[in-house]
């Protein structure tokens, strides 16, 4: 399979390649910084752009199978007084291309505190979600709901609070909402989920919280 990898550079997206590259995919791998990625494998291809220019976009889409969307943005002052509009902008760009040059399969990951699932996580998470992640997770909602409303055949994965670590391969991809709760997860893990379900669709048109 050849596998876009939106933000590539670093956290969950830089495990995604490695886990990519593991399993015998190519990869190209997307990014400001990509061309810094400290791995030489002749089957990554490491692209610098900007995710919200839809020139650089369409050019790094070009003969992929499919995409990965793992676009962060760093917690600082600004972001939690300001948000960001980084998601909804490449949410945008991102779906309008897709949809009219493909590829058609999209794994985007979000986070925990997005969408639907804020509300099943407990007043706890949302007192402390309220005064340092909602304004940025405001926009991943938006970026979601452009997600849902495409032709696309899109997951969204929504993992717990990040952790480093090795892979383990041992989490629980919940769907049914009765059961989300707050936990935590390895980014290694997460990217063990996506390429999981890039090769054997499971979550087609589904938001699973993955959690340890």
């Amino acid at each position: 399979m050849r596998i876009l990898i939106i933000g590539g550079s670093k956290g969950i997206g830089l495990e995604t390649v490695k886990a990519g590259l593991e399993c015998g995919h190519d990869v190209r791998a997307f990014a400001r910084s990509a061309s810094r990625i400290a791995i030489e494998d002749d089957r990554l291809e490491k692209v610098d752009g900007d995710a919200t220019d839809e020139g650089d976009l369409s050019a790094a889409l070009n003969g992929m199978d499919a995409v990965v969307e793992t676009l962060g943005v760093p917690l600082s002052l600004d972001t939690v007084l300001h948000g960001t509009t980084l998601y909804s902008k490449v949410g945008r760009v991102m779906v309008d291309l897709m949809e009219r040059q493909g590829p058609k399969r999209l794994i985007a990951v979000t986070g925990l505190g997005a969408g639907n699932a804020r509300d099943h996580l407990g007043p706890l998470f949302q007192i402390g979600f309220q005064f340092s992640l909602k304004r940025i997770y405001d926009d991943k909602d938006i970026e979601e709901q452009i997600i849902k409303a495409s032709t696309l055949d899109w997951t969204i994965a929504r993992p717990g609070i990040l952790r480093d670590g090795t892979t383990t391969g041992l989490y629980q991809v919940l769907t049914d909402p009765t059961d989300w709760r707050v936990g935590e997860i390895r980014r290694s893990d997460v990217a063990h989920f996506v390429i999981t379900e890039l090769e054997t669709p499971r979550y087609v048109h589904q938001t699973p919280l993955l959690i340890a």
